[in-house]
């Protein structure tokens, strides 16, 4: 389902987005009291100039702006925007066929004005900005003054960065019908990869029906697809091992719509068809701790609380089948958890798959927080309280990672809490993750995703 499905016709298209614009543009407003100026960032070459990566621009002029432009920007002061963008060169319809000119992008957007990038230095008096990698130096230039890493900007840009965060912690229609069209295009590429599972003979194979799909509805991947049966290795993006009917094979994998919203979904299946005896074990406590954290999604909730409850809940799975040694509260309360659950149970989920972690902890966290260095909370993503309109994943795992279950001071802390002897007879479970997209409701939480079953029988149908 794409967006353009939505509407039917290009102009009332074109009119929705200008509306939704607008009112983006409104709500910054009524939060800062100077101009921001937002740039989109500028293609990036490799070897050689004309052979460029696939280019996106910045989040945040995405986010304002509505277009994937590059070499643009865009400046917003008491809810008006100006464009700044050259027409294209003449030659460039030879290799590229016919573009927009400035005046008909700014049309689309809705833009008070538009002028060509030559202008923009007239104009950037008392600007706001966040720094980007690839234009960082040209805009310190234009403005006058150094810049900051937006992970601790100064002054005015500091005042931008919690103004804009607090814009994009919550979606607005517009919003929520791209993340909705890009979990449905996720969910058809999951289950496309669990019907190519029975035929395939490298986890390379299963990548590529599961991409194809994305591709085929005019859409990319959100990030680096992790499709393997190492998942032990959190963000494994190898996908050139054989796989074997014994194997469990994780796919992390989510579609990006043409104007930048992501979904993001983790599965984890059997490559015979049938989950062994103690993957299926394993596997119901990580759906546990899964169903569990989502049933707590509402508006009010501490993020923290349910990545705690999630930590708790696979506590107790693993001490019912006799891994960990102790009581759950105890064991959680001492990371001990952590040994097969290292990370944050999800994170904010929008224009990026991880949205806004550009900005360091400034959206995860809210003000006043700091991360733990805590051994089961240092890797925690989200820690504020959930509000209507935010989509957040819910992605808790089990995974024998030696790096952390071989390390010495980790061996010596937890030896009175871990039955080494029983875990080795859990060897066929290297990594399990299920992950889904939750929006929080007026009234609790809707599953985005949640036409791709979890339950581990639905699972085996499907492959």
């Amino acid at each position: 389902m794409l967006l353009s499905s939505k509407y039917p016709s290009p102009t009332l298209r074109d009119r929705a987005l200008e509306t939704t614009l607008r009112e983006r543009r409104q709500r910054l407003a009524a939060l800062v009291n100077f101009p921001v100026i937002l740039w989109s960032g500028a293609p990036l070459s490799r070897n050689f100039p004309a052979n460029r990566y696939p280019f996106r621009s910045s989040s945040h002029f995405l986010y304002f702006a509505g277009l994937n432009l590059p070499n643009a920007a865009i400046r917003l002061d008491s809810g008006k925007l100006e464009l700044f963008i050259n027409d294209p060169e003449p030659g460039d319809a030879l290799w590229h066929g016919e573009q927009p000119k400035r005046h008909e992008l700014a049309r689309l957007i809705g833009a008070d004005a538009a002028f060509p990038l030559t202008e923009l230095a007239s104009r950037t008096g008392g600007a706001a900005t966040i720094a980007l990698p690839t234009t960082a130096a040209q805009q310190a230039l234009l403005l006058g003054r150094s810049i900051s890493e937006p992970t601790n900007p100064q002054g005015i840009d500091r005042e931008l960065v919690r103004a804009i965060v607090a814009v994009r912690l919550t979606h607005d229609p517009a919003a929520l019908a791209e993340l909705r069209s890009a979990a449905a295009v996720s969910t058809e590429a999951h289950k496309a990869g669990m019907a190519a599972t029975r035929n395939a003979q490298t986890e390379a194979q299963i990548r590529a029906a599961m991409e194809g799909v994305i591709i085929s509805q005019n859409m990319t991947c959100a990030y680096n697809s992790i499709v393997t049966v190492r998942g032990e290795v959190l963000h494994n993006e190898q996908s050139y091992h054989p796989i074997a009917s014994g194997d469990l094979l994780l796919a992390d994998v989510g579609a990006e719509t043409p104007n930048g919203w992501a979904a993001d979904i983790t599965r984890t299946w059997p490559v015979s068809g049938t989950f062994s005896p103690t993957q299926r074990d394993v596997y119901d406590v990580v759906l546990a701790a899964h169903d569990r954290a989502i049933t707590e999604v509402r508006p009010g909730v501490e993020y923290r609380n349910i990545h705690l409850l999630a930590s708790r809940v696979i506590a107790e799975g693993l001490v019912d089948l006799g891994i960990l040694l102790g009581n759950p509260e105890d064991l959680v309360e001492t990371d001990a958890h952590a040994l097969f659950f290292p990370h944050g149970v999800g994170h904010l989920l929008g224009l990026d798959v991880h949205d806004m972690e550009d900005l360091g902890d400034f959206a995860g966290y809210e003000k006043g927080r700091a991360r733990s260095d805590r051994f089961g909370l240092c890797f925690l993503r989200l820690n504020r309280p959930l509000k209507t309109g935010m989509l957040v994943t819910i992605e808790p795992g089990f995974y024998q990672v030696p790096g952390i279950l071989n390390d010495p001071q980790n061996r010596e802390k937890y030896q009175g809490v871990v039955d080494w002897e029983r875990l080795a007879q859990f060897a066929d479970v290297r990594g399990i993750r299920i992950e889904d997209d939750v929006l929080v409701t007026e009234d609790g939480s809707e599953v985005l995703t949640a036409a791709l079953p979890t339950e581990a029988g639905a699972i085996e149908d499907l492959v």
